[in-house]
């Protein structure tokens, strides 16, 4: 075969997984050789003989499978859009977070971590994607920033998909692919070090025990400054072992764990004035040297695979999720003006039930930012079974494959608010009794950087709690009318119980609230292949969001309100090229949100809107020679608010929904040891909130790299933002609307030994 060892075609990973498979093997070709796994027990001396093929594929930007159960390995066989994000693009990229890896995804943007929340929260589509995160199929809702040290690939599926993946998905799902053990020994050691300060270390080290078994282990640390704003320090590490038993056997049984400690420093960007976030420079912060976000994470997962025969397999997995947060964070709540007795004066409501626009005609030297204290600490804990069958028969000439499986489901959440009410140059920004936690005021421009005042002292506020319980049944059927069409029909069915509960009662979170939800998703779809490199399809689904999705209230005052409602449509087709090495995908869609939720300007929360979104996408992965690849996509969002959700907002865009997107990441090979690449971010315009009365600009933003291969190592320098365009990254809905800097020209040099 020609492309097992092309002159071209490597990344930093992808060229040592190369050099190993030209020399023994390799260690991506065994990955591969467990998607291969044969149906049969007897089937098994046959892998090897398909190994060094799928490895040349599996280096490449384009060589992407599904991992989900749930769905077709081939992409071709899944009626809706899907990005796969694999390890070579994310090393060439110099992507390290789950965050930076997603910026390939066209339509999904980043929120804040605000109100009960931790981490960097998801909007997919236009949608919320905050509890629609999945690790190897299993609900991920732990609230904690994601790292892609034990990462294999990211799978982002498009559109409502309840009927697979239970309650959510409005906008999509997010599944996150670990790194899994095969028969070849490995080790792998990456050094790097960013222009920043932030210094990392990964080693990935596989190890076979047998003929049948392997144990792998990845583990990272990482310190330092993550980007040149003030207060971005951290310093994370985590271990993700795994161990799999009876590898090419009948029976095979995969035991893993992701342990991760992260101390960070949040970043609530900055406040809104005249429309715009203040222009300030891009390192201003305005929380306290001493603020940290502390996250404890462990991820435990047993999985347990049995082929019946040929034709049919028994699946089931069982995963423990415990994230444990321990928030001190201060945010830049509004902007105002100072009296003559140096009293805090805000120039907007700052509320989030109905956030104004601070408005001002004063120097920005004359302006002040009033400091909120946002500290928690949070329980989060779930714990998913999920069984599923899944076979193939014929009945009346038309094949069949189904997939039938019941979920059951158990979470807990603690949330222990605290405040910080403190005075601004001696005056008290909170009145007797009040909670607000204002803590202090800062100069607008150059806020010096202090710890937290001694005249805030940290008080408990509220101890919010609750709890859910999910059943629920599906099967999925995949039918083979006619030869190159097939119809895909599902069905699932939920039961969500959730109860939640507060020790301070108020009009809108009340002391206790239950919520019995049963909901029934439908998947509908139509794929016409006439030819194998050409795959067309229309597809239906829906999917809900109970009121008490996230354990919090979301009340009416009174009573829970119903889920929303979410349906979508989709058509489009997907084309391989260049003898199968360079993908395209387009389509079209339409997703519509009914008894949608938000708060009114009394701060009760009403269930009476209706959004829309209306959208194209296009996407492109692979090889267009041996030399040059490509990976990259474009979606434009027609997205509306039909029905206001809040005062004034029926007719406006939903915020952190930009019209246009896009991205492209392209590598060319200049010789068997160089190699360089770039590529381009962009992203219209956005509003922060749903009032659309905070708007950040449009942006786009290159990185670049070039890289040196060896046999047994690689050098990798990345820049990043090569202009230093000043662009905001995540916006915050709440206090008006903040938007976080994104990250400002820097560069990493990495170094990837192998053993």
């Amino acid at each position: 075969m020609k492309r097992i060892c092309p002159a071209g075609r490597r990344t930093s990973v992808a060229l040592a997984l190369l050099s190993l498979a030209c020399a023994s093997g390799g260690v991506g070709a065994q990955q591969v050789e467990q998607r291969a796994e044969p149906k049969a027990a007897d089937a098994a001396p046959t892998l090897h003989e398909v190994r060094i093929e799928a490895d040349a594929n599996d280096k490449d930007f384009g060589a992407n499978q599904l991992s989900l159960g749930r769905l077709p390995s081939d992409l071709r066989d899944v009626p809706q859009s899907v990005t796969v994000i694999n390890q070579p693009l994310m090393q060439s990229q110099g992507a390290t977070s789950l965050a930076s890896a997603l910026r390939n995804v066209p339509g999904l943007t980043i929120g804040g971590a605000e109100g009960g929340q931790i981490g960097n929260n998801i909007n997919l589509n236009g949608f919320s994607a905050r509890t629609d995160v999945f690790l190897d199929g299993a609900r991920d809702r732990g609230q904690y920033y994601r790292d892609t040290f034990a990462l294999d690939s990211i799978e982002v599926l498009m559109g409502p998909s309840s009927m697979l993946f239970g309650r959510g998905s409005t906008g999509g799902v997010i599944n996150q692919v670990t790194k899994k053990p095969s028969l070849k020994a490995a080790d792998e050691v990456q050094l790097s070090v960013n222009s920043t300060g932030l210094v990392r270390t990964v080693l990935d080290h596989n190890q076979p025990l047998s003929d049948t078994s392997a144990f792998r282990v990845a583990v990272m640390a990482q310190e330092g400054d993550a980007t040149n704003r003030d207060q971005t320090k951290l310093q994370d590490f985590g271990i993700a072992p795994s161990l799999k038993l009876g590898i090419g056997t009948p029976t095979q049984i995969t035991l893993s764990a992701l342990l991760q400690h992260n101390r960070d420093m949040p970043d609530y960007g900055v406040p809104n004035l005249n429309g715009a976030p203040a222009a300030v420079d891009r390192k201003t912060a305005y929380g306290f040297t001493d603020d940290r976000t502390i996250s404890d994470v462990v991820a435990l997962e047993a999985l347990v695979e049995h082929r019946l025969n040929t034709d049919w397999s028994l699946r089931n997995q069982t995963q423990f999720n415990r994230v444990t947060t321990d928030a001190r964070e201060t945010a830049p709540q509004v902007i105002g003006t100072l009296g003559a007795n140096g009293a805090f004066s805000p120039l907007s409501t700052g509320t989030t039930a109905s956030p104004v626009a601070a408005s001002s005609s004063l120097p920005l030297s004359q302006l002040w930012v009033r400091q909120q204290s946002h500290d928690r600490v949070i329980h989060d804990e779930s714990t998913f079974n999920l069984t599923e069958v899944d076979g193939h028969f014929t009945t009346g000439g038309v094949k069949h494959a189904l997939l039938a499986g019941v979920e059951l489901g158990h979470d807990t959440y603690g949330n222990q608010a605290y405040y910080r009410n403190g005075s601004c140059n001696g005056v008290a920004l909170n009145p007797a009794g009040g909670t607000s936690g204002y803590a202090q005021c800062t100069p607008l421009l150059d806020p010096p950087q202090v710890a937290s005042p001694a005249t805030a002292p940290s008080v408990s506020g509220n101890d919010a709690t609750g709890r859910a319980d999910t059943v629920a049944v599906f099967a999925n059927d995949t039918l083979e009318l006619l030869p190159g069409f097939k119809v895909v029909a599902g069905l699932r069915h939920d039961r969500y119980d959730a109860h939640i509960g507060n020790s301070i009662p108020t009009a809108t979170a009340l002391a206790s609230v239950d919520q019995t939800v049963n909901f029934t998703s439908v998947r509908a779809g139509a794929i016409w292949q006439p030819a194998p490199a050409q795959t067309y399809y229309v597809s239906y689904s829906t999917s809900f969001n109970p009121s008490l999705e996230q354990l919090v209230a979301t009340t009416g005052g009174t009573q829970p309100l119903p889920p929303e409602e979410n349906r979508s449509y989709e058509g489009g087709g997907k084309w391989d090229l260049n003898g199968g090495n360079l993908s395209l995908s387009a389509a079209a869609f339409e997703t519509v949100k009914h008894n949608a939720r938000s708060q009114d300007a009394t701060g009760v929360y009403t269930a009476t809107g209706t959004i829309r979104v209306e959208g194209v996408r296009a996407g492109v992965a692979g090889h267009v020679t041996d030399h040059l690849q490509l990976f990259g996509g474009y979606t434009h969002l027609d997205a509306v608010i039909v029905d206001g959700i809040a005062p004034a907002t029926t007719g406006k865009v939903p915020g952190n929904t930009p019209k246009d997107s896009a991205s492209l990441w392209s590598t060319y090979a200049l010789s068997r040891e160089w190699e360089i690449g770039g590529g381009a971010t962009y992203s219209a315009k956005r509003f922060v909130n749903n009032t659309d009365l905070v708007q950040v600009g449009a942006y786009t933003r290159w990185d670049t790299t070039l890289a040196y291969h060896q046999h047994d190592y690689d050098i990798r320098l990345n820049l990043f933002n090569v202009f230093n365009k000043y662009y905001y990254d995540a916006l915050i809905q709440s206090d008006g609307g903040r938007s976080v800097p994104g990250l400002g020209r820097s560069a990493a040099i990495t170094l990837a030994h192998r053993f």
